[in-house]
């Protein structure tokens, strides 16, 4: 068995959760396991984004976590960066 982390956060509460699950289990087993969804029913396993520890994953289905890691599932973006940046000028200009 190894140890993990999931996390989620969202402005106004984050979560992080510490389970112990087999070797070999991936990042998107890890979230279900956790239980997260019954506390952010926003968060979908199966299509958001994760990452370990700020690293993003390509394949959250298929990578295969480490003990001591952190999955973390992001959130959709509300706005492009670019856009907020461009916005954000043209309040001061």
């Amino acid at each position: 068995m190894i140890r993990v982390e999931v996390a989620f956060a969202r402005p106004d509460r984050q979560e992080i959760i510490s389970l112990n699950v087999e070797e070999g289990t991936t990042a998107v087993e890890a979230v279900k396991r956790s239980g997260i969804v019954a506390i952010f029913p926003e968060v979908d396993p199966e299509s958001d984004d994760m990452g370990v520890f700020g690293k993003v994953i390509k394949n959250p289905s298929a990578h295969e976590l480490r003990d001591g890691d952190r999955v973390e599932v992001y959130r959709p973006l509300q706005i492009d960066p670019k856009q907020a940046r461009l916005n954000r000028a043209k309040k001061k200009g």
